[in-house]
């Protein structure tokens, strides 16, 4: 029977990474945009992922890409709710849902998702209530800003004790309002509100973020720091995005969200390993 997300947060630092899928039902996301705009088309990629060894498929209807523009709490439920309905009636892989919106929350949940992953960290009005009464896991990310604008000029003092502090306030928020702290995911937020040298500052001192003692989410897969790094477009950035997740795997990250579900879950089974062994021997 394929494993809860409850049960994937549980799992010890030792086990192989959870790998989370992303299945963005939008005309306009950086990577994939109108791919998956289909329920049919939506479906099928779902399924090619779980085939290729996803843990969780994440469900996005919105794009936050950098200047992407909002969409109505209508669209959004008019996009993801029939793609939920279609995963949950062919597999029973855990499948989370990508937005600030409390009512699309609910009705996400109620259609059968059991994760909100939440870009602003629970920050909507309501939010943070939703999730305490639905029950749920949470994934709570750091962003200057927001997508419309945060790349224009993000600064910060000190990145890596700023997204720190940030999270610790989003968690002790979240578990002052009834969500417990084992259902709690954060995300340092790759490429959200942070210049090229932000990230890999945040990436160099990641196990910083992992000292909070919660499981640690990154998002960074074909982002434009593999372009700027590497002066690739974003279909050639594979391999920048493996280096990143072996990076983060190291520093104590757990949980990734990529669009390249094999080649993330080979090179991280081949990090697990080599701590078992490690450990094996210990």
């Amino acid at each position: 029977m394929t494993a809860t997300i409850q049960q994937l947060l549980k799992r010890p630092l030792s086990d192989a990474a959870v790998i989370m899928g992303i299945l963005n039902v939008t005309p306009d996301s950086f990577s994939d945009g109108g791919r998956y705009d289909r329920v049919d088309a939506a479906l099928e990629h779902a399924m090619e992922m779980a085939a290729q060894g996803a843990h969780i498929i994440d469900i996005g209807g919105e794009s936050t890409r950098p200047g992407a523009q909002a969409v109505s709490v209508d669209q959004e439920l008019e996009r993801v709710i029939p793609v939920i309905e279609a995963i949950r009636a062919n597999s029973d892989i855990p499948l989370s849902i990508d937005t600030g919106k409390p009512r699309v929350m609910q009705a996400a949940i109620a259609a059968g998702a059991s994760l909100v992953n939440d870009v602003s960290a629970l920050r909507a009005d309501g939010a943070v209530e939703c999730c305490a009464a639905l029950g749920v896991p949470v994934c709570l990310m750091h962003m200057q800003g927001e997508p419309r604008t945060m790349q224009q000029r993000p600064e910060y003092g000190n990145v890596v004790e700023e997204v720190g502090l940030f999270l610790r306030e989003r968690v002790s928020a979240c578990i002052a309002a009834g969500i417990e702290h084992g259902s709690i995911i954060i995300d340092p937020g790759f490429g959200f509100g942070k210049s090229l040298q932000h990230n890999l500052q945040l990436l160099h001192d990641l196990e910083r973020i992992c000292e909070l003692d919660l499981p640690v989410l990154v998002g960074f897969s074909r982002k434009s720091m593999f372009g700027a790094i590497l002066d690739r477009p974003v279909g050639e950035r594979l391999f920048g995005s493996l280096a990143a997740a072996v990076i983060a795997w190291q520093k104590g990250a757990r949980l990734f969200r990529v669009h390249d579900v094999t080649a993330t879950r080979d090179a991280l089974d081949v990090c697990a390993a080599v701590a078992g062994h490690e450990t094996a021997n210990d």
